[in-house]
């Protein structure tokens, strides 16, 4: 269901990471702060969004980031989630849970494709247990978050993982899935999710967290981490971000890379999925957006 439609290479390109709950207010509280100093980078050619920055991706071309940026700064009541900005682990899955999970796949792979194909399994086999609600209910939830289910007129990839094959999956406008549909896939990291007949899991699994590859043949591009660019796999996979800024640089683009201030780093990882966080770490975005402003300005405009 991955697009396999041509694009010019685009001027700009803005890719943003995954990181969970809080990864996700980060990512609006930097593009608001930007904003604010008169930085807008959101009007980029091409957009790349994984996992919580997939929710991003589809949040800020519908909805004003002053608007955005008031929403991540009011804790949502934990024990209703439905109505909770940003991404959350599924139901039964504690994120230190879903991380073992996840350092014991790697180890158990034997390549990036090994890893993809064993944590699609996984998948399936709670899918094989579960009662067929999930992704009615994902859907829902994804969809509270968006500003519709249409995708903009403006380019947006959107990652996934087929999880039957392990294959990676791209979406966009030229998919015939809709922008809700694609960002509930990017962020299902536990159960899969069904669009049709297929089943998808979490972006974050096609490479890293970024996905910053995709941007290749852009001029310029800005990677936004939440996770810092820190990688669980292993350095020969090729995956990690460095490894893929050297080689967006290597095919002539210029690359900047954001990531949180050391101070905030608590933040995100073990706690993304607190949803308590989130407007500590809308705000830590928002004034490292405004502290970054000027350096920014001379690398995008």
């Amino acid at each position: 269901m991955s697009s396999s439609s041509s694009s010019p290479a685009p001027e700009r390109a803005l890719v943003l990471g995954g990181g969970g709950s809080t990864g996700n207010a980060w990512l609006i509280g930097l593009l608001a702060g930007l904003a604010e100093a008169g930085v807008d980078v959101t009007a980029a050619g091409l957009t790349i969004g994984t996992s919580a920055g997939s929710t991003a991706a589809a949040q800020i071309v519908g909805t004003a980031l002053p608007e955005l940026y008031a929403a991540a700064l009011t804790a949502p009541d934990r024990h209703r989630p439905t109505g909770a900005p940003g991404p959350r682990p599924n139901p039964g899955r504690p994120v230190p849970d879903q991380l073992q999970r996840l350092r014991a796949t790697i180890a158990d792979s034997s390549d990036l494709t090994d890893f993809r194909r064993r944590m699609g399994a996984a998948a399936l086999e709670l899918d094989a247990s579960a009662d067929g609600t999930w992704s009615p209910r994902w859907r829902s939830t994804v969809a509270a978050r968006l500003p519709g289910a249409r995708w903009p007129e403006r380019r947006v990839l959107i990652t996934a993982v087929d999880a039957r094959s392990g294959q990676p999956v791209t979406f966009d406008r030229d998919s015939g899935v809709d922008v809700v549909d694609a960002v509930a896939a990017s962020c299902s990291s536990g159960l899969p999710y069904r669009i049709g007949d297929e089943l998808y899991i979490d972006g974050g699994y096609r490479a890293n967290a970024e996905n910053a590859d995709l941007a290749t043949r852009a001029a310029r591009v800005l990677v936004l981490s939440p996770f810092g660019g820190r990688s669980l796999h292993p350095f020969a996979w090729g995956t990690h971000l460095q490894t893929q800024v050297d080689a967006l640089r290597a095919d002539g683009s210029d690359v900047l890379t954001v990531f949180p201030t050391p101070d905030a780093e608590h933040l995100f990882g073990e706690r993304g999925m607190d949803l308590s966080l989130r407007p500590d770490a809308a705000r830590a975005g928002h004034d490292q957006g405004h502290d970054l402003a000027a350096s920014v300005a001379g690398f995008w405009q």
